[in-house]
């Protein structure tokens, strides 16, 4: 494992790599407003010990990457889109094959259409379709206000009432306030099925604390995704060239049913259903979702 800190277009970025220099890389592209180490140890080591080159890092504003006065120098998602592909030149990759979490796999999603010739494979995980607008969805379901037809699936009750009330509660005002906010989000992320692992997300989100630069800085991803709430192509899945693995768990919170919409749109896109997962990757699903990645991502050998 060996972490560097990169400095690419005058962006600094946290990034960590595992594995064999010479085996195929696996980009690892985290959620927004979260940083790379969500990316489970152990999902990690599993995908290096299948013979693969993993990079995982902090997007902008999160974790141990740059943190940035928005209103002096404000940037967009196409902006943090383009910090993938920093990644990759920083690493000297021409491509790779791109795995991203929520908001990472619309990332993966837009770096595919737009340069199909960086991306070896695409994963996403727990996202919803490029175009779709998700963002609005939650908007609205957050607001009370009823969901147009033709629109995407809207998150569950369980997760609306929780962000309704976060949205409306004062910010926590101490470092316990702050870690049990995060563990609060942590148990509706699970979802409904799996037992929630309490003491091992107060771990994480101990870790997550300690490392950020500046914890409030991840706010300015909402600020991104309002300096330019357009910003996503309409009618372009169909452009994917790269072969595509979409996985969704069975009991999807945030996004619930929008893995069959990404695979529907892209051809030739694959549809794991994971029985039980929510939207992250607790214990009890990561070998399984790591061994349809290895699956996914393998290369022909010499």
């Amino acid at each position: 494992m060996t972490e560097n800190l990169i400095n690419v277009d005058g962006v600094e970025l946290w990034t960590e790599e595992f594995g064999d220099p010479d085996h195929p890389p696996v980009l690892l592209v985290m959620g927004s407003m979260s940083q790379g180490v969500l990316w489970p140890e152990e999902f990690v080591g599993r995908l290096v010990a299948g013979g693969r080159r993993v990079i995982r890092y902090d997007h902008r504003d999160t974790g141990r990457s740059g943190t940035v006065d928005f209103d002096a120098n404000p940037y967009t998602w196409l902006d943090i889109k383009d910090d993938v592909l920093r990644v990759l030149d920083a690493y000297g990759l021409e491509s790779a094959h791109l795995v991203g979490h929520s908001a990472g796999g619309l990332l993966g999603q837009l770096v595919a259409v737009e340069r199909p010739e960086r991306v070896r494979t695409l994963t996403v995980i727990g996202s919803s379709p490029l175009g779709g607008h998700e963002g609005e969805v939650l908007m609205r379901a957050l607001t009370g206000q009823p969901q147009p037809e033709g629109s995407l699936p809207p998150p569950t009750p369980e997760f609306t009432a929780f962000y309704t009330e976060a949205i409306q509660s004062p910010p926590p005002a101490s470092r316990g306030e702050q870690i049990d906010r995060m563990i609060a989000e942590a148990r509706v992320l699970n979802g409904t099925a799996l037992p929630f692992d309490e003491d091992a997300e107060r771990r994480l989100a101990e870790r997550v604390f300690e490392r950020a630069r500046d914890l409030a800085a991840v706010v300015n991803h909402r600020r991104a995704a309002a300096a330019n709430p357009g910003f996503e192509p309409e009618g372009v899945l169909g452009r994917v060239e790269a072969p595509t693995l979409v996985i969704e768990g069975t009991h999807e919170p945030a996004k619930p049913g929008h893995g069959a919409l990404i695979a529907a749109a892209i051809p030739g896109a694959e549809l794991l259903m994971v029985r039980d997962m929510g939207h992250m990757l607790p214990a009890q699903v990561r070998d399984e979702v790591a061994d349809a990645i290895l699956r996914h991502t393998a290369e022909p050998t010499a």
